[in-house]
């Protein structure tokens, strides 16, 4: 995701550097753990920007720590902060301090929308001191301020943006003999429900599976789910219902490796969304979900309002019911070759990342 940002933002004709700068230490995936070692973190970092052609754009900081900061100096990187026309902060993952408050521009992009929003709604001070050190707030949250929308928008005006993906990392991919449809995800998580206005919104996607857990055995075409399941019963309970189910581990340590021909090799992408965005109807749509249509595989998945937005009915279909998900995955099918070009097509006209970032600067004056 954050990739895709930096290639639409650079195409765009932008210097633009990627800085991870926190004062937590960072986990290392392979070990599964904490550690002040950075050089898992670095390595990562480092050959990731080199990849896509960005090899010196980078900085990695451990806050607070001597010595621990890589691909700039901290002077370098404080002169960044006071220089430059805008810090977007992607998914509001960075805590922002007093160095990063010198920008003249700062930006909350919210990708995982609805729970922030809940919870200024309760009066949550510590979200409310993070959002008071941004300007601007874009939301991926296509759907808010409609009528059938419910998320609580708390006086604040937001800025519309999507998923950008870099089309020439995503090729097309047709593969008519291709056998199952997949996702990639976490099945169970907890601690992120939020209670508002006495119900609760959930934010671990295994309600909204357990909704569907019969659709599998009620259609002759296979799934295979690469979803981070801790308990071995969740996972016993999905095969024995039909699904076939692989662990994403690998995947996710290797981006540009198994991650995508996970993807490239599938059928189509057959996916459900959080609680919190389907019931409150936020227009969210996955970044994961545009990264299969780039690669031309159909997506059929649980509709948080996004219907509304992008094209649906071939290429992308959204459902509520198993019934429609059922007529999706026959649709799809039956004219398998005419789904995946229009799965291209909606990618190129919606995601393109060069057009996304574009609309995003317009919106936020920087154009």
């Amino acid at each position: 995701m954050y990739l895709n940002w930096l290639l639409g933002l650079h195409r765009c004709g932008h210097e633009v550097w990627y800085v991870e700068d926190e004062e937590i230490w960072p986990h290392h995936p392979v070990k599964n753990e904490t550690t002040d070692d950075c050089t898992y973190a670095v390595g990562h970092v480092a050959s990731s920007m080199a990849h896509i052609g960005m090899p010196d754009q980078w900085v990695y900081r451990l806050a607070g720590r001597q010595g621990a900061c890589w691909g700039l100096s901290e002077i370098r990187l404080a002169e960044l902060y006071s220089s430059c026309d805008v810090v977007l902060n992607v998914a509001g993952e960075t805590a922002l301090r007093e160095e990063h408050l010198k920008a003249r521009l700062r930006v909350y992009l919210e990708c995982d929308p609805v729970t922030a929003e809940l919870k200024l709604a309760n009066g949550d001070r510590n979200v409310r001191e993070a959002f008071d050190r941004h300007h601007v707030f874009a939301t991926y949250g296509e759907n808010y301020a409609a009528e059938d929308c419910g998320v609580p928008l708390n006086g604040i005006t937001y800025r519309k943006t999507r998923q950008p993906v870099a089309l020439d990392f995503w090729p097309a991919v047709f593969s008519p003999d291709a056998r199952f449809f997949t996702t990639i995800g976490n099945y169970r998580q907890a601690g992120w429900d939020v209670a508002y206005n006495g119900q609760t919104y959930s934010w671990s996607k295994h309600h909204e599976w357990e909704k569907f857990l019969r659709l599998a055995s009620l259609t002759a075409q296979p799934f295979e789910l690469g979803l981070k399941i801790d308990d071995s019963r969740d996972q016993d309970r999905l095969e024995a219902h039909g699904w076939r189910v692989v662990s994403p581990l690998r995947m996710s340590l290797d981006v540009f490796g198994a991650y995508q021909e996970f993807i490239r090799r599938s059928r189509a992408e057959f996916t459900v969304a959080k609680d919190q965005n389907v019931r409150l109807r936020s227009g969210w749509f996955s970044e994961r979900d545009a990264c299969y249509l780039a690669c031309g595989k159909p997506v059929v998945a649980q509709d948080t309002g996004f219907s509304k937005i992008l094209p649906t009915g071939k290429g992308l279909y959204a459902f509520t019911t198993i019934e429609q998900a059922l007529s999706a995955i026959e649709a799809i099918n039956s004219d398998y070759q005419g789904n995946c070009t229009a799965a291209r097509a909606i990618a190129e006209d919606y995601f393109a990342a060069e057009k996304v970032a574009s609309r995003l600067l317009q919106d936020i004056g920087l154009t």
